[in-house]
């Protein structure tokens, strides 16, 4: 399967490079895009589901580094729950 690595900046501009072990991350996002940070967040919890069952439907098991990909993201987003207008954007896919 190809692995994909996507490039986010938080609110606070800071980044972080996220893990995906497909491709269908770029279904949900795209670069340059801000995403307000709920939207975001159903964005990827799908992308990174769907990705984690590509590869049990290949390997027999789910793929734990998405679902810790998607733990840190959550963990992150946890300091900008209070503002409303949060926004996170994509920066670029490799």
């Amino acid at each position: 399967m190809p692995v994909m690595h996507f490039h986010v900046r938080w609110p606070d501009q800071s980044e972080t490079r996220c893990y995906s072990p497909s491709l269908v991350v770029q279904d949900f996002l795209t670069p340059g895009q801000a995403y307000l940070l709920p939207d975001f967040l159903g964005r990827t919890r799908e992308a990174l589901g769907i990705a984690s069952e590509r590869v049990r439907a290949k390997f027999g098991f789910a793929c734990s580094q998405a679902m810790d990909q998607l733990a840190e993201i959550e963990q992150i987003a946890q300091r900008f729950h209070q503002q409303p207008q949060a926004q996170v954007t994509v920066l670029r896919f490799d």
